[in-house]
This record gives C-alpha cells, sequence and structure tokens, in this order.
C-alpha cells in the first residue's frame, strides 16, 4: 500500500456570512472516475426544545477562493426543514450522498437555507412558544466556508458541517426578535481507499467487486456494491471503497465460458491509501461430472480419488440400476473405484489406465463396468 500525499484532511473553518449568486455549473469537467462527496449536518446542543432551520442547498465552488459570483456547483442536496436539535450526541443528517464532483481543490462551500425557520422555547409557564427565526438578507445568498480541500479521483470525501445554536441564536435588545446569526465549521476528511489488482487469465473480460455493508448493521437494504471490469491486461481498479476488510470477488463477463468467479478474501482498506492485491486473483475453471453404468443392476458405491494425492473427491451409492452421476467435481485426473457388497472392487479402466480425466463444464462418461462376484 500507498499513501497519497495531500489526503487524510482535516481542515476546520469559521463560517462567515457573504453574498454569493448562483452561477455556472462544472459538471462538465465531472469523469467517469470522478470523486464522491458526503456532506453531513450536525449539531452542538443549545438551550432550547427545537432550533427548525430550511435547507435549501448545499453549493461548492472549485479551484477558486474569490468572491466571484460565478463558478458554484449546486450537489443536489436533501432539501426541507430540520430540527437541529435532532442531530447532536452523534447523530448527523445526511444533506448530500455520494455525489460526484470534478478533481481539484474544492475551495469553497456554501449551506442556502430558506426563510421558514423557527424556535421553539419555554416560556415562564414551562409551556413551549413558537417563534420565527429572524434572518439577514446576506442568509439567502448562502452561508459561505473555505474549505481548500485537495480532491482526488477514485476516493470519496465526507464533509461535516457542525451548527453551533447556541451561538447562533442572538436575540435583538428590546424588539424582542430573535435572530439567526448561524455560527458553522466545517472539516473533511478523505473516507475511503483504492483496490488495485489483476485477475488471470487476462484474456478472460471480468467484473471485479466487492459489497459494502454501509451502515455496519444486519439491514442488508443499506449495502452497495463497488465494482469495475477489467482492462486488456487483466487490471482493476475499485474506487471509493469505505475503509474495512472485503471480500473481492472476480467473475468472468462471458457466462458460457469454461471460468467460474475467483477470489481474495480480507482485504484491509485504509482511508486515503491504495491497497494493491500482490498476487492475481485467479478465476476457477468450472466443475465437470462423471457419469456412468454398472450392468450387473445392482447399487453400488462410487469413490472419486484425487490422482496424485489419493484424496476422496467425492463418493455416493448409484441407484437400483447401477447408474450413477457425480457432479461438481474440479478439473484434474482422478481414480474411480466402483464396489458392492459380494462383488470385487474395481478401478474404472480405459485403454489400460486407470485416469479418469474431468474437464471444464463437461461430463465425461464413463463406458459400462460389470462387477464380479467374489
Amino acid at each position: 500500500m500507498k499513501t497519497l500525499k495531500t489526503l487524510r484532511l482535516l481542515l476546520l473553518s469559521f463560517l462567515m456570512l457573504s453574498i454569493i449568486g448562483c452561477s455556472d455549473s462544472q459538471s462538465s469537467k465531472i469523469s467517469a472516475e470522478a470523486p464522491t462527496i458526503s456532506v453531513k449536518l450536525v449539531d452542538a446542543p443549545g438551550d432550547y426544545d427545537e432550533v427548525n432551520v430550511e435547507i435549501v442547498d448545499v453549493m461548492i465552488k472549485m479551484d477558486d477562493n474569490s468572491d466571484s459570483e460565478s463558478g458554484w456547483m449546486s450537489l443536489n442536496a436533501e432539501a426541507g426543514p430540520v430540527n437541529l436539535l435532532d442531530f447532536t450526541g452523534g447523530i448527523s443528517k445526511v444533506l448530500v450522498d455520494r455525489f460526484p464532483i470534478p478533481a481539484g481543490t474544492l475551495s469553497q462551500m456554501r449551506l442556502l437555507l430558506g426563510d421558514g425557520n423557527t424556535i421553539v422555547i419555554r416560556n415562564d409557564a414551562d409551556e413551549p412558544e413558537t417563534f420565527d427565526l429572524k434572518t439577514p438578507s446576506a442568509q439567502q445568498s448562502g452561508l459561505k466556508l473555505k474549505v481548500n480541500a485537495t480532491i482526488e479521483e477514485g476516493f470519496t470525501y465526507d464533509f461535516i458541517l457542525d451548527f453551533d445554536v447556541e451561538k447562533s441564536i442572538v436575540r435583538a435588545g428590546n424588539s424582542g426578535n430573535i435572530i439567526l446569526k448561524p455560527v458553522l465549521y466545517v472539516s473533511t476528511e478523505v473516507s475511503s481507499g483504492i483496490i488495485e489488482g489483476t485477475v488471470e487469465p487476462t484474456d478472460m473480460p471480468s467484473v471485479v467487486s466487492v459489497l459494502v455493508d454501509d451502515m455496519g448493521t444486519e439491514d442488508s437494504s443499506d449495502d452497495f456494491i463497488i465494482s469495475a471490469n477489467t482492462d486488456d491486461s487483466g487490471a482493476f481498479a475499485l474506487w471509493g471503497v469505505p475503509a474495512g476488510t472485503y471480500d473481492v470477488i472476480a467473475t468472468p463477463l462471458d457466462s458460457e465460458s469454461d471460468f467460474t468467479e475467483g477470489s481474495v478474501m480480507g482485504v484491509a482498506v485504509v482511508n486515503g491509501e491504495i491497497t494493491t492485491i500482490a498476487e492475481p486473483i485467479q478465476l476457477a475453471l468450472k466443475p465437470g461430472s462423471i457419469s456412468g453404468d454398472v450392468t450387473n443392476d445392482i447399487v453400488v458405491t462410487v469413490t472419486v480419488k484425487d490422482k496424485e494425492s489419493e484424496d476422496v473427491i467425492a463418493t455416493m451409492d448409484s441407484d437400483a440400476n447401477g447408474e450413477f452421476l457425480l457432479e461438481d467435481i474440479p478439473v484434474g485426473t482422478y481414480t474411480v473405484t466402483i464396489s458392492a457388497t459380494g462383488f470385487v472392487s474395481q478401478d474404472y479402466t480405459k485403454d489400460s489406465s486407470t485416469d479418469v480425466v474431468v474437464t471444464a463444464n463437461t461430463e465425461t462418461v464413463l463406458d459400462p463396468v460389470t462387477l464380479v462376484a467374489e
């Protein structure tokens, strides 16, 4: 594994209010291997019953720290009202989930809020009262945050917007107005790695995949698969894999070929790093089968042993007519022994050889055998 420079970022910036207008998108710069980001909202506790804000959007600006109104890109955030006090104690609100953006420097981010903001405060009788939260006009153009995070292809980045409610609520003197002057902080870190490797045979196009348990629960509905096809040399790269340990599975694209899947178990991924699988993933040959018939029309026991090691690979009893079919026999060379009570056991022979060769995805049919009584 090798560590990519500039990754594992942890940048903390104070939020400033600024009048920024929406402008052109950078979507044309996004490649097929684009990095992705997620944006989550959290909150420091406040001494209120509710602090409700209306989320409109989250936008970013790449490679530009100026106050220009151009260059902002929408992240299509989940819009709607949220109670900030629901997101304390480790609970977060996902505003943007794995959204593709261009590689480069993410210079600025802004949170757009609407005007449907309210606060619930207990009165002297300990009853909840709801008040409008007045918002400065600049807020309508977005709350601007300086980020300056390096974004590289193939990785996923998590951005955390930390809304400090206690510092954000201001009472306006004798007017009785309660004003929302948001104080937020932004942090970002690489939240994924890359798995690289090769698949053999290299001339067998394959898809390589890992299953990501996104929430770490038994509920599989939140799981997802990251996959990539091999190139002409059998190489692959799985981008944006969250930190964890994975079974990497390679499956031939041609389901009619003689090959089936191969795998490497327990591949560890570290955020911000590339994990290279040292040895190629070997596609396995599909198993074959062995069938035959004993002319004595009796139940016989058929045993398949590896020719070299003499390990037993499979065993079964035939039907009452002496017919048998052993399936899922790995490709290889075997000795097949047929036995029955009261008869002399016999190794299958053909052309003076006891070798039974099993090839991929093929049924090897043995010549009929007649057992001799003891």
